[in-house]
């Protein structure tokens, strides 16, 4: 089966890396480090210049994803904003207190976006069943949900993934993420039956000054995009050995 590849990415130079690996996609965010923020708009004019579909991350703050007053009216606007520029679709959450999702915000945002892609990302993880969840997205017509399986990554969460796969029925898709790498990615792959997979396939740069940690413009190293890691992705993807009859 033809297995699509997804590659997140904070800055230019990531999307430059992406496309020299050969990702067949791109998820756009700013400040990965935090679990990824929405883009700048410069930003989003680069990576719609590369000529990859650009999945725009639509989320204006850090933190958890249970949304406050206004915060679902500015996403509408970011959304409109980023689909304006080219974007393809569009990367949303939302959770109520209880740790269900957040249905009403989610069908704003479904609203939105109009035709384009609306993924369902990682904040399905933070749900009490991510299986039941996929169910919910599905009839809010969500195109994509990004899943660890509820686990802290993929290959821990393969087989709740599996079970999402399966309850997707092929009305949306699951595409693993977190920690998926060339050296697990078939494997993750076999044991899923996703047909789609998320990563960083990123590398630590240095670590920043003392300096600047102290001053608080930096937390720890930053990552950075590797295009060699895009490439052994695709490697690894495109010559997996597939079960009998896949």
């Amino acid at each position: 089966m033809t297995v699509l590849l997804e590659i997140c990415v904070d800055d230019a130079a990531g999307v430059d890396a992406a496309v020299a690996g050969g990702a067949d996609r791109i998820e756009l965010c700013s400040a990965l480090e935090l679990g990824g923020l929405s883009p700048s708009p410069a930003l989003l004019r680069h990576a719609v210049g590369s000529g990859l579909p650009i999945h725009a991350m639509i989320r204006p703050r850090a933190g958890g994803f249970v949304l406050q007053d206004g915060d679902v009216a500015f996403m509408v606007d970011e959304i409109g904003l980023a689909l304006a520029a080219g974007a393809a679709g569009v990367v949303v959450g939302a959770l109520q207190v209880d740790g269900q999702l957040d249905r009403d915000a989610l069908a704003a945002f479904r609203e939105a976006a109009r035709d384009a892609h609306v993924v369902l990302h990682r904040a399905i993880d933070l749900t009490p069943d991510p299986v039941a969840a996929t169910e919910v997205a599905c009839a809010l017509g969500y195109d994509h949900i990004l899943s660890s399986g509820g686990a802290p990554n993929a290959i821990d969460g393969a087989a709740r993934l599996a079970e999402m796969v399966a309850a997707a029925r092929g009305r949306i898709s699951i595409m693993p993420g977190a920690g998926v790498a060339p050296d697990n990615v078939a494997h993750l792959l076999a044991q899923s039956g996703a047909r789609a997979v998320h990563s960083s396939a990123s590398v630590a740069l240095a670590h920043p000054a003392e300096r600047e940690v102290r001053m608080g413009f930096a937390t720890g190293p930053r990552r950075a995009t590797d295009a060699a890691k895009v490439r052994a992705l695709r490697s690894a993807i495109d010559n997996r050995h597939e079960p009998q009859g896949a």
